[in-house]
C-alpha cells in the first residue's frame, strides 16, 4: 500500500490528476488516471449506441411476516431516527421502493399480521403498523414507491377452504379495498399489487384484478406477477395475451442473479422482487452488494427488493437479525445501523427510479461487475463492486464458486460523457475491522486532462461509487442507548383508551391476531383488555399453530412468575393458557415447546409441555366456566441438578 501511494504521488509531480484520501478520517484508497498503464482491458461507458433498460429502483419488504413489529413501540427521538437511516434521501439507504405485506390474519413468517377486513362484513383500515410505516416513508421521501403484497387471506375467502381463488371476484373487492382505503384513509397512493407471495397465481385471477381495478379509476395502479419463480408466470404470458397485457412486471423471489429466457422474451419489466434474506453482518452486506449490481449485469432486472426493510422481531424468531438494519429493542431505544444500509446508500443516494442503465455494463476480468446509469440530462453514476465469494454468500439460492483477485481497472467515459470534468466518490471496505470503511467519501477524480479516463486499483470485497451528483451523504446521529435485557419485571394493563396501534406493545402473534378492546360491559378493572379477534382459520401461507398465540418477554428467562387476568368467550369447547420457557415461533410455531398452563371452558385444567397439547404433565379438574374472569399464574423453576 505505502508502495502505491508514493507512486501515486510521483504521477502528482506529472500532473496526472490523482484522487487518493488522504485527509484525516479517510480510507486511504488509491485511485490514478490513466497516465499509469495498467494491465487489464479497459472499460467503455458509452450512451453512443443508446441506453440500456429504465432503473426502477431499490427497495425492501415490511412484511413477510410482521417484521416491523417491534419498531413502532421505539421511543422518540429513537423510532425517527430509524426511520430517517430507512428512508430520508442522501443520509442513509435512501430507499426507493417499501414494499409491505397486506394483513391477511396468518404466519407469514416471524408473526401474523392484521387484515383490513377479519370477516366479511368487516372494514377497519387502522389496524396493524403498514399503513403507518408507508406514512412514515413517504413523510421522508414523497416520490417512494409503494407496493402492497397478500402473504396469507382472512378465512371468510376461503368459503371452507385454505384457497384463495374460491371466489375471484371475492378475493379481487378484498384486495382493491385495501387499495381504496390506502387512500381514502391514509391518502396513500398505492403504485404496485402483487397477486400471492410465493404460492400459485390464477390468470383468471390476475384479469378480473385488473378489471376490477379499471372499475374503480385504479388504472394507475400496476400488477406484479407472481412474486415466485420466473418460469411459470413468463411461459403463461406468452401464451395467453390478455394475461400478458394485464402483468405489468414479472416479478421473482432470490434468482440467484439470473433470469430466464421466456422472461426476457416477454420484454416486461423484470425485477427481483425479494432477495437477501441474509444475516446483516458483512457477509450480509457483501450479498447485497454483489446482488445489486449483477442482477442487472446478469438478469436484467431493473429493482431489487430486500427481505427485509428492518429487523424489528425478536432475534430468536426464525431469519433473525435478516434486516438491512435492527432494531429490536424498543424498551432500551438501542438499535444498530448494520453495513447493509451503507452498501445500499452507494446506488440509492446516487440514482433515481427513471434513470437508465448504459448498456456498457459487466464483469470485471478478474472478478466483481459494474453497472452505469445516467439520469438522460448529463449525470453519470458508476458502481463497481468486488465481493469475494467467502464474503457475499446470500442465505439462498446456492452460489457456485467463482474468484476475485487483485486488479487494476481502466474505465474510458466515452459519448455524451466524455467531457465530464470530475466524479464524487464514495467507497466501502468490508471484512476486517482495521481495513473495514463504510461508505467513506473520497477526493474526487478530476478528468479534464486524461481524456475521459481513469484506473482504479481494485481489491477483494471493496464497493465504490463514482458519480457528478454532489448530494451524497452519510447522515449519523448520537449513539442511541446501549442495548439492554427485556425488563425483568414488565406489566401491562392496556389502559389506553384511543390506542395509536391496535396490538399491544412488545406482544407478537405468533397465530391468530391479539387487539386493544374495549369491555363496555365492565366498568372495573376489566374495562380495557387485549382480545383475540378471529373466530376462524385464515387462508394459510405457513404452517400456523392449532392455537392462538402471541409471545413477549426475553427468550433467555429460567425462573420466571407469569401472572395474567384470562376470560374464555366461548362455552363448553373454549379454553385459555399461558406459558413461559417457549422455545420457538415464526413458522416453527406448530412445534413449540415450553411449559403450558390450560384451562377450559369445560372445567378441566392441564400443564403441557408444549402448544400442540401432546407431552402433558399434569391435568384435573378445576371449577372453569366461560365467562368469567380469572387470574392465572405460572412459576417456573430450573431444577438443581443433582450430584
Amino acid at each position: 500500500m505505502a508502495e502505491w501511494l508514493l507512486s501515486a504521488s510521483r504521477q502528482r509531480r506529472v500532473k496526472a490528476m490523482t484522487a487518493a484520501a488522504g485527509s484525516a478520517g479517510r480510507a486511504a484508497v488509491p485511485f490514478l488516471l490513466c497516465a499509469l498503464l495498467a494491465p487489464g482491458g479497459a472499460y467503455v461507458l458509452d450512451d453512443s449506441d443508446g441506453l440500456g433498460r429504465e432503473f426502477d429502483g431499490i427497495g425492501a419488504v415490511s412484511g413477510g411476516g410482521a417484521t416491523s413489529r417491534l419498531l413502532v413501540n421505539y421511543p422518540e427521538p429513537y423510532r425517527s431516527q430509524i426511520l430517517d437511516y430507512l428512508f430520508k434521501p442522501n443520509f442513509g439507504a435512501s430507499l426507493h421502493i417499501l414494499k409491505v405485506e397486506i394483513g391477511g390474519d396468518g404466519q407469514t413468517t416471524d408473526g401474523t399480521e392484521p387484515s383490513h377486513m377479519h370477516y366479511a362484513l368487516d372494514e377497519n383500515y387502522f389496524r396493524g403498523y403498514e399503513w403507518w410505516l408507508m406514512k412514515e416513508a413517504k413523510k421522508r421521501n414523497p416520490n417512494i414507491t409503494l407496493i402492497g403484497l397478500p402473504w396469507s387471506f382472512p378465512g371468510w375467502l376461503g368459503k371452507g377452504f385454505d384457497w384463495p381463488y374460491v371466489n375471484l371476484q371475492l378475493t379481487a373487492y378484498y384486495v382493491v379495498t385495501w387499495i381504496v382505503g390506502a387512500k381514502r384513509y391514509h391518502d396513500l397512493d398505492i403504485d404496485y399489487i402483487g397477486i400471492w407471495n410465493e404460492r400459485s397465481y390464477n390468470a383468471n385471477y390476475i384479469k378480473i384484478l385488473r378489471k376490477m381495478l379499471n372499475s374503480q379509476g385504479l388504472q394507475r395502479v400496476k400488477i406484479i406477477a407472481s412474486d415466485n419463480l420466473w418460469e411459470s408466470i413468463s411461459a403463461a404470458m406468452l401464451l395467453d395475451a390478455e394475461l400478458f397485457k394485464v402483468v405489468d412486471v414479472i416479478g421473482a423471489h432470490y434468482p440467484g442473479t439470473h433470469s430466464v429466457k421466456d422472461a426476457r422474451l416477454t420484454g416486461k419489466k423484470l425485477w427481483s422482487s425479494e432477495d437477501f434474506s441474509t444475516l446483516n453482518s458483512d457477509t450480509g452486506a457483501g450479498c447485497w452488494g454483489r446482488i445489486l449490481n449483477q442482477n442487472y449485469v446478469n438478469g436484467y432486472m431493473t429493482s431489487t427488493i430486500a427481505w427485509n426493510l428492518v429487523a424489528s422481531y425478536y432475534e430468536q424468531l426464525p431469519y433473525g437479525r435478516c434486516g438491512l438494519m435492527t432494531a429490536q429493542e424498543p424498551w432500551s431505544g438501542h438499535y444498530v445501523v448494520e453495513s447493509p444500509v451503507w452498501v445500499s446508500a452507494h446506488t440509492t443516494q446516487f440514482t433515481q427510479p427513471g434513470w437508465y442503465y448504459l448498456k456498457t455494463v459487466g464483469h470485471l476480468e478478474k472478478g466483481g461487475s459494474y453497472v452505469a446509469l445516467t439520469d438522460g440530462l448529463g449525470n453519470l453514476t458508476i458502481i463497481i463492486e468486488t465481493m469475494s465469494h467467502k464474503h457475499s454468500k446470500c442465505i439462498r439460492p446456492f452460489l457456485p464458486y467463482f474468484n476475485v483477485s487483485q486488479q487494476f481497472a481502466t474505465f474510458v467515459l466515452k459519448g455524451s460523457f466524455s467531457e465530464i470534468p470530475e466524479l464524487q466518490v464514495w467507497y466501502t471496505k468490508l471484512g476486517k475491522t482495521s481495513e473495514r470503511f463504510l461508505f467513506k467519501q473520497l477526493d474526487s477524480l478530476w478528468l479534464l486532462d486524461s481524456n475521459g479516463s481513469f484506473t482504479l486499483k481494485l481489491q477483494e470485497d471493496e464497493l465504490f461509487t463514482l458519480t457528478t451528483l454532489t448530494t451524497g451523504r452519510k447522515g449519523s446521529y448520537l449513539p442511541p442507548p446501549k442495548s439492554q435485557r427485556f425488563p425483568s419485571t414488565y406489566k401491562d394493563d392496556f389502559n389506553v383508551d384511543y390506542p395509536f396501534f391496535s396490538e399491544a406493545p412488545n406482544f407478537a402473534d405468533q397465530t391468530g391476531v391479539f387487539e386493544y378492546f374495549t369491555n363496555m360491559e365492565d366498568p372495573g378493572e376489566h374495562h380495557f383488555t387485549l382480545r383475540q379477534v378471529l373466530n376462524q382459520r385464515p387462508i394459510t401461507w405457513a404452517a400456523d399453530a392449532s392455537n392462538t398465540i402471541s409471545i413477549i418477554g426475553d427468550y433467555n428467562w429460567t425462573n420466571l412468575t407469569i401472572k395474567c387476568d384470562v376470560y374464555i368467550e366461548t362455552p363448553d369447547t373454549g379454553g385459555v393458557f399461558i406459558a413461559g420457557r417457549v422455545n420457538k415461533g415464526g413458522i416453527l410455531i406448530r412445534s413449540a415447546r415450553g411449559i403450558f398452563f390450560w384451562i377450559f371452558a369445560n372445567g378441566s385444567y392441564r400443564v403441557t409441555g408444549d402448544l400442540a397439547g401432546w407431552i402433558i404433565y399434569a391435568l384435573g379438574r378445576v371449577e372453569v366456566t366461560a365467562k368469567t374472569w380469572y387470574t392465572l399464574t405460572l412459576t417456573i423453576k430450573m431444577r438443581k441438578p443433582r450430584h
